[in-house]
This record gives structure tokens, sequence and C-alpha cells, in this order.
């Protein structure tokens, strides 16, 4: 097994995101990796195709404090320092790869949620997050 510096753990804000958390902290402790905890707020914008006439940057702050709380809350429960969590605004495999890359990761860990067969991963942030990195990336089974 490859040894691993530096990992990047993608959680969502869900109750799932310890089972990523869990998996991605063993693996740390036990290579002795730098873990970087990264979670991405998508534009309120997407949502509404971006035909909304409002400003909604108000919102928009909303979601990113309460993002910033959350994961917060994530990195003291599992010793993450604050200087190695991250929340960013964009599309999420984009915003992976971007930080993958400024941040020297040497490998990307995300969740997925299993469906079957080949479409495991297909669609999902998981797929895009592996077309296109350039490092390894793990893909850990939500149950």
């Amino acid at each position: 097994m490859p040894t691993y510096k530096k990992m990047l753990v993608a959680i969502d804000l869900t109750e799932e995101a310890p089972q990523v958390l869990n998996k991605a902290k063993a693996m740390c402790d036990a290579q002795g990796a730098e873990l970087l905890l990264v979670h991405v707020v998508e534009p309120v914008g997407y949502a509404y195709g971006g035909d909304i006439p409002m400003d909604l940057s108000e919102l928009q702050d909303q979601l990113d404090k309460a993002a910033r709380e959350q994961l917060g809350k994530y990195g003291d429960e599992y010793g993450i320092a604050a200087a190695n969590q991250v929340v960013t605004v964009g599309r999420p495999e984009s915003e992976i790869h971007r930080l993958a890359k400024e941040h020297n990761v040497d490998l990307v860990i995300v969740g997925s949620h299993g469906r079957k067969g080949f479409q495991l991963l297909l669609g999902s942030t998981a797929n895009g997050v592996l077309h296109g990195t350039e490092c390894d990336v793990l893909a850990i089974r939500i149950h």
C-alpha cells in the first residue's frame, strides 16, 4: 500500500458524514498523514438556473456561515486543526480538484451512495472527482 502524506476528505454535512470521516481519520492516523477537511457549498443560483431576479447573496452568506460552523464541529470532534478546515463555494468536483492541486494532496477521500453495479459512481460527485483528479481517489461506501 502506498504511503500518503496529505489526504483531503470531502464531506457533505449530513448525518452520514461521520461514516466517511471515521474511515478517513483512521487511514490518516495509520499513515501519519495530514488531513484536510473540505466542504463545498454550491452557489444558490445553481439551484434556480441563475434566472432569479433577486439578490441571493444574503442566503449564500447564511449557507456559508452554517457550513463553516458545522465543519468546525466535525473538525473539533476529529482533531482537525482549523487551518485544515476548508469551506468553499462552487461546483464540488471543480473545487475538490483545485484544492487537491493547491495543497499537494496525494489521496482524495469522498463518500459514495452505492448504486447497483457500475452505476456505483455514475453521475455522482464521487465520479466527477475521480475523473480529473491527478492523485488517488478513495470512494467510501455510505450505508
